[in-house]
């Protein structure tokens, strides 16, 4: 059973959706929205679903800007700043029942951004990053991937029709190409799940 609650941030509340992994729980998975979109959608959903069935806690985060019923993104300080405070809130809230498992930080698009900037600092042990925006599109010299240059291990999940680029794999960083998919990752959000949940077994993180 799933419950949504929401916990202040320096930039406005926070939403928080839990929904308890099934059987032993072997990690917590936080998840982030992409800039104009929402927790709900399909990727992140189906994401959700395969991985509670794995043993696997997902928290998805709606931040403040969102629940403030904003679309434009709010600056990456702001946005780094209200997902860490609410990260660091749900590990120390005792009935999330995840305490003592591993932290898995990510997201699609911009909340994949915003995990790998600050997995580090919340001491995640491990990053998935679905549809991440290597750059803006048409603007390949704006490379951003250095923010995948966590030294955790990360695992970048990306259509091969994605407008905002390919990254490419490196040390610590696996890249699973979804063949036909753009950015929103739309066409087989199933299959993006399954993808994701047999990396986090394979580490692990999931049964």
């Amino acid at each position: 059973m799933g419950r949504t609650w929401e916990v202040p941030t320096p930039r406005g509340p926070a939403r928080l959706a839990l929904d308890s992994g099934a059987g032993p729980v072997r990690s917590l998975l936080v998840l982030g929205h992409g800039a104009g979109g929402d927790v709900d959608a399909p990727d992140l959903v189906a994401l959700r679903d395969r991985a509670v069935a794995a043993g696997v806690t997902v928290v998805r985060v709606t931040q403040p800007y969102r629940v403030a019923g904003r679309r434009a993104p709010a600056p990456a300080g702001h946005l780094d700043e209200a997902w860490s405070t609410a990260v660091t809130a749900l590990r120390a809230d005792a009935s999330v029942g995840a305490a003592g498992r591993p932290l898995l930080v990510g997201g699609r698009s911009s909340g994949a951004r915003v995990a790998c900037r600050t997995a580090s600092t919340l001491g995640a042990a491990a990053v998935v990053a679905l549809a991440f925006p290597l750059h803006p599109p048409g603007r390949p010299e704006r490379s951003r991937a250095a923010e995948l240059a966590t030294g955790l291990p990360t695992v970048v999940v990306n259509g091969d029709r994605d407008a905002f680029g390919m990254p490419s794999a490196s040390p610590g960083v696996e890249v699973l190409v979804r063949p036909g998919e753009g950015h929103d990752l739309r066409r087989d959000p199933a299959g993006t799940a399954a993808v994701v949940t047999d990396w986090l077994r394979a580490h692990g993180f999931a049964g």
